[in-house]
């Protein structure tokens, strides 16, 4: 009974005890009652032991890397408990108390379990600002997700969902949201609705577009799309065609500012000529013709996350607006030299 003092003040750690009960009878019930941090990871309980109510004070309770496949009604009596975390056991939708909703739970992390929906008793969690059910079986979304009106954080990678209920954006106080390896396929642009959002975590879905209206997510600083079709799809695309002799010579006339009149050359060089394009990048005075650069920055491959922006350039060489410098990618402001209908090209695909 001895390990069962583990821990100093207000925690007790009795993880890795291979312990497959709980039997408190040698302990004080002063150590019960100052006990608020109660650790019992990587044991061998199968179900949440009754005894857990003594702990009368509990406000985190992690019982992570067991064998668990229920959780008792006892944990009901822990009036006080805030955060429940059980990564990594056999919980299912099945196997939590029918009055878990009324508990004043604020973290619940439940990743690596066998949820095929999500529990509707954590959805009558009024007090709920952490949700992760990352690496579950779930397949939907339900749209009484809406009900969590605190949730901050909802966590939701690595299952099988398909769609993104609009609902969610009524959750006015989302800041992270983390739905990456799924098999999404849209984004409902409803979702730019959450004015909170700061991280959007999408990437290894089924994406092909991006709803434009996500560019009012203002308060967004990071969006993650690799592993999607809509990245994987652009990058495919950006290759590079050597000019022709008739453009080299067009880019030389016009980049030099070599004098021509309509007497000096026939009317197609002419008119040629006047459908040069000037080099977006505003360090290069080159222009191009039918021969361009399509130099697409992408979110989540370095430095600052940004936006899709594709850019066209006259030549490979002229890389500044994408500059590999991650200062000087992060103070650029060339963004704002390229057209609406260009972004929207990058954005609805």
């Amino acid at each position: 009974m001895d390990g069962y003092e583990g821990g100093t003040g207000d925690t007790l750690n009795l993880s890795r005890l291979n312990l497959e009960s709980l039997d408190l009878d040698e302990m004080s019930q002063d150590r019960k009652r100052e006990t608020q941090q109660l650790y019992l990871p990587y044991n061998r309980f199968t179900v949440l032991p009754a005894s857990i109510s003594l702990f009368s004070n509990l406000v985190f309770l992690d019982i992570s890397h067991n064998g668990l496949a229920f959780i008792c009604e006892d944990i009901l009596r822990l009036s006080k408990l805030k955060t429940l975390i059980a990564k990594n056991n056999r919980l299912d939708e099945f196997s939590l108390p029918k009055d878990f909703g009324s508990m004043s739970l604020e973290v619940i992390n439940f990743s690596g379990n066998r949820f095929e929906e999500v529990p509707s008793q954590f959805l009558k969690l009024q007090t709920l600002h952490y949700l992760s059910l990352g690496g579950n079986r779930l397949k939907t979304i339900p749209s009484e997700i809406e009900n969590l009106t605190s949730l901050e954080m909802l966590y939701l990678g690595g299952n099988a969902i398909s769609s993104i209920p609009p609902e969610l954006a009524n959750l006015r106080y989302l800041s992270y949201l983390v739905l990456c390896d799924n098999r999404i396929q849209s984004i409902p642009p409803q979702l730019t609705q959450l004015h909170s959002l700061r991280s959007l975590s999408l990437h290894n879905n089924l994406l092909t577009y991006l709803p434009r209206e996500i560019l009012s997510l203002i308060h967004l600083q990071e969006l993650s799309l690799r592993g999607n079709p809509l990245v994987v799809r652009f990058v495919k695309d950006m290759t590079y065609d050597p000019p022709s002799l008739l453009e080299l010579a067009g880019r030389t006339i016009k980049s030099r500012n070599l004098p021509y009149t309509p007497w000096d050359l026939p009317g197609n060089l002419v008119r040629y000529l006047d459908l040069a394009s000037k080099c977006p990048n505003p360090k290069c005075g080159g222009v191009y013709f039918d021969s361009c650069v399509r130099h697409i920055k992408f979110v989540d491959f370095c430095g600052k996350y940004r936006l899709p922006l594709m850019h066209y350039l006259c030549s490979p060489e002229c890389t500044s607006p994408c500059s590999s410098n991650p200062q000087s990618d992060a103070d650029s402001e060339d963004e704002s030299s390229v057209p609406a209908h260009r972004m929207q090209k990058v954005l609805l695909g």
